[in-house]
């Protein structure tokens, strides 16, 4: 049975039992600051589980894409290795919120894979809840006299607290589970010993396919459980695990889920799969890796330095090192495995088949970027071979190379162990510990269980159509951590406060109460469909009405900037194209920003068009046609712009102004005069494909234009008040130019003159003519002295240093003829006297240089490269 068809067999079987068939949530989580990426399928339903929201249906089927790379639920070590765990990996659920229960998730679970699948039942086991004193729970006896109704109860075993009581995190809603596993190993093999002995024993072919989750309790912030009013089912089967048992195969990766990934790695790499270990691990790693990578790019989460970008560049690279170590792949190449993913995948998940283009753009840059980088790291890792005294590497230098650089430990290893070298492997996990702590102390956060003071479901945000509104304080907690210290998160029964997303920033106000007393409010953001507040200070009276005052102010400069991107966004589409997409913002009071599709640099004149055309539709006096609540198919036809990555409800907010409309639930100013102005900052590249605009408005162009005024006559000033400043300027570079030359055409004059004096110094050292000196030239000076003489002798040894600003600069040159038969290198020789001027370079085998930040070692480094020629 292919893929395509038992996924959608599965979607088909929960249809049937009337559950809605949902898309797949992009990956990316953006309103959830608890998760970084979808690690789970019922991630996006979360708010559901917690009661923060009301699903249109209560019963709610998909295949969702998941990844775990991080935190808790973290696979990446042991992707590649074996052959079931998967970075980025399918989860086929199905959902029931507070409808059916475990008696239904059972019998269908049973159903679909004996019935529907025809798995054989006699492969088949199921583990239940044993039960947990800790938590003073009994055994799940119920869930056990359900199986009992389908399996013998010799395949019925029970789990533990670890195996089968799953939780959403440390506080929230969990309950006992019911894992099915699957024995696929050979009549043989079952005959030695039997498959309940290796049931979460981490065997290759005895697996966990789907496990049955029933949400029953709510985990407290002190470790107690209480009941959820609601019982849910949440389940979760992994669509690659269920391929290779209804494929016959042994292993996920002989699957067609990933079989036509691993031939077009054969084919560009020119290895085989299942001939060597090492190569298996690496086109295994491959394979998985590339899928997770291409898969965020399409949801819009580029590659980056921090957060979620930084994890999506780490297993790239981590592909990319695979490739590069046993696959012998020295230019990019997994760019070119999009084409396939593309065709396998992009029926299931259009957004592939929509992105692809600039998914293979961003791969191959990231590609070519780790190149450069490995590059770089094998000249540093020679530095620190050559720096060693002994056979063993120090791990602190391992980790600096591998913490500043991003070059791989097990890379330094493997080429340690090729030069005859050990690496100190407790230093560098002592200092990856440190790191780690570090990093964790940095984020650590503790948080409190919810205060309720009123039970209110339908918190609602008001701030479309005022600033100010009376209001209760419906529930409170605390939290603290080290880089806020305490703070405590207020929700409201309404709200005038516009929660962080979209790209726009929160806002920020204050509460006053009747007594006068103000608290006031930080932030805003939005945590599974509650708007939470953020103060310093906890209200005194807590139980009464509030004031709470929007800062007008920073909301007003926030939605001139927030306007002036779907004006931006429509220009860049007017005037460069329809291929130009969103790609994402930041909406602050002060600046915007604003990431696009779009293959080169603006010129000039084109980012001119642009603010023209922005500033022509503020001068238009556009005003703000807003619908809200209505159904997103109708916004759509409406001719609204949605944006990859972003995840819509049913009901939709719909933002016109002129001809400009998108799907938005941002703040915007009522009419496009009140914007007064939009000025282009900057525009450049965050990656191969995606151009960066950073713009103002109001105000700020107002600051802009005063700032930018002061500076011209402060310009003007220094020119002595000329009445053509620019003239007067061209007429300054005019003359610094001219004086340029002649400055180099006397340098060049006095290389030539020294050259004559410098012939008269050469000493004869075992057939070698060779000069160790100091020289008052510049670099250039240097190369061009170096390679006259070099003409004149096929025996020449030179090392010239020079001083200048406090910097050193070490040159050496060999002629070609000595390099050959004595085995002379240049760039080894400037790397070791570029010890004594604290410094390091390298370049050629005939000539190479090495700067340095210590000019008092010039001395000790010239007296020191008699040796290469004694």
């Amino acid at each position: 049975m292919k893929s395509q068809d038992i996924r959608s067999k599965f979607l088909s079987f929960f249809e049937d039992k009337k559950h809605s068939i949902v898309p797949s949530a992009p990956m990316v989580l953006k309103d959830d600051p608890t998760l970084m990426f979808v690690n789970s399928g019922m991630a996006p339903f979360k708010e559901y589980f917690l009661g923060n929201a009301v699903p249109k249906n209560n019963r709610i089927a998909d295949t969702q894409k998941c990844l775990r790379v991080s935190g808790k639920h973290n696979d990446l070590e042991e992707v590649g290795y074996d052959t079931y765990h998967h970075t980025l990996f399918e989860m086929l659920g199905n959902w029931s919120f507070g409808d059916y229960f475990k008696k239904e998730a059972i019998a269908w679970a049973w159903e679909l894979l004996v019935d529907v699948y025809g798995i054989d039942k006699d492969i088949l086991y199921v583990t239940v809840f044993e039960g947990s004193e800790e938590d003073k729970l009994p055994m799940d006896t119920e869930a056990y006299g359900l199986w009992k109704q389908f399996i013998a109860e010799d395949r019925i075993l029970k789990g533990n607290k670890k195996d089968n009581f799953w939780e959403m995190g440390d506080q929230g809603p969990c309950g006992p589970c019911s894992e099915i596993h699957v024995d696929i190993r050979s009549a043989e093999e079952k005959a030695k010993v039997s498959g309940k002995n290796l049931v979460n024993k981490d065997h290759p072919q005895v697996v966990e396919i789907w496990n049955l989750v029933f949400m029953q309790y709510n985990r407290k912030a002190n470790g107690s459980l209480e009941s959820l009013p609601d019982k849910h089912i949440d389940t979760g089967m992994g669509f690659e695990r269920l391929c290779m048992v209804l494929q016959g195969v042994q292993s996920n990766y002989d699957t067609d889920v990933f079989t036509p990934i691993i031939r077009e790695i054969e084919t560009i790499t020119d290895k085989k799969y299942g001939k060597d270990t090492k190569v298996d691990v690496a086109i295994r790693v491959i394979s998985d890796h590339v899928r997770a990578v291409a898969f965020s790019i399409a949801d819009g989460q580029l590659p980056s330095n921090t957060g979620a970008g930084y994890v999506i560049r780490r297993i790239l690279r981590r592909a990319v090192r695979y490739g590069f170590t046993f696959l012998d792949k020295k230019e990019p190449f997994m760019y070119r495995l999009v084409d396939v993913l593309s065709e396998k995948m992009g029926t299931a998940f259009p957004e592939m088949k929509a992105q692809k283009q600039l998914v293979e753009n961003v791969i191959k840059e990231e590609e070519q970027s780790f190149l450069r980088t490995l590059d770089q790291g094998l000249v540093l890792l020679n530095r620190i071979v050559d720096e060693t005294k002994g056979t063993t590497v120090s791990g602190e230098k391992a980790f600096e190379l591998y913490d500043t650089y991003g070059f791989p430990i097990d890379l330094t290893a493997l080429i340690l162990s090729e030069k005859g070298l050990d690496l100190h492997e407790k230093g560098f996990n002592e200092e990856l510990q440190k790191q780690k702590n570090r990093s964790r102390a940095a984020s650590e956060m503790s948080t409190e269980d919810w205060t309720i003071l009123v039970e209110d479901k339908d918190e609602g945000f008001i701030g479309y159509d005022t600033l100010e509104a009376n209001v209760k304080l419906t529930r409170y907690r605390k939290v603290v951590s080290k880089k806020d210290g305490e703070m405590y998160q207020l929700v409201f029964n309404v709200t005038p406060f516009y929660p962080e997303g979209g790209g726009q920033v929160g806002d920020k106000g204050y509460l006053e109460d009747a007594h006068g007393d103000v608290v006031y409010i930080l932030d805003t953001k939005k945590e599974n469909n509650v708007i939470i507040h953020f103060t310093k200070n906890l209200p005194k009276h807590i139980n009464e009405s509030f004031k709470a005052v929007v800062d007008a102010k920073q909301r007003h400069r926030t939605e001139c900037n927030h306007t002036a991107t779907h004006l931006l966004h429509q220009a860049l589409r007017e005037i460069l194209g329809t291929h130009v997409e969103q790609k994402g913002s930041a909406v602050h009071s002060k600046n915007l920003r604003f990431d696009f599709s779009h293959f080169s640099k603006l010129t000039t004149e084109e980012l001119q068009d642009v603010e023209n055309f922005v500033n022509a539709r503020i001068a238009g006096k556009l005003p703000l046609i807003e619908k809200r609540n209505i159904p997103k198919e109708d916004a759509i036809a409406d001719g609204a712009m949605s944006l990859f990555g972003e995840k819509y409800g049913d009901t939709v907010r719909a933002i016109r102004f002129g001809k400009s409309i998108e799907l938005c639930g941002g703040t915007h100013v009522k009419n496009t005069s009140d914007i007064w102005h939009f000025k282009i900052i900057s525009e450049g590249a965050v990656a191969a494909g995606i151009r960066r605009i950073e713009a103002i408005t109001n105000d700020a162009v107002k600051d802009f234009y005063s700032e930018n005024n002061n500076l011209f006559l402060e310009m003007k000033e220094l020119l002595n008040n000329a009445q053509e400043p620019v003239k007067a300027l061209q007429n300054l570079q005019e003359e610094n130019t001219h004086l340029k030359k002649q400055i180099e055409a006397l340098l060049k004059d006095k290389a030539k003159n020294i050259k004559g004096d410098l012939k008269n110094e050469l000493q004869d050292i075992n057939g070698i003519q060779f000069l160790a000196k100091k020289l008052d030239l510049d670099a250039s000076g240097i190369k061009d002295v170096s390679f006259e003489l070099g003409q004149q002798y096929d025996n020449l040894f030179l090392v010239f240093a020079t001083e200048n600003e406090g910097k050193a600069l070490l040159s050496c040159y060999i002629s070609k003829e000595l390099v050959a038969s004595k085995g002379l290198n240049a760039g080894q020789v400037v790397r070791e006297l570029g010890k004594y001027i604290q410094g390091g370079g390298g370049g050629q085998p005939f000539f190479a240089t090495a700067g340095g930040k210590n000019p008092g070692g010039i001395d000790e480094a010239l007296g020191a490269a008699k040796k290469y020629v004694v």
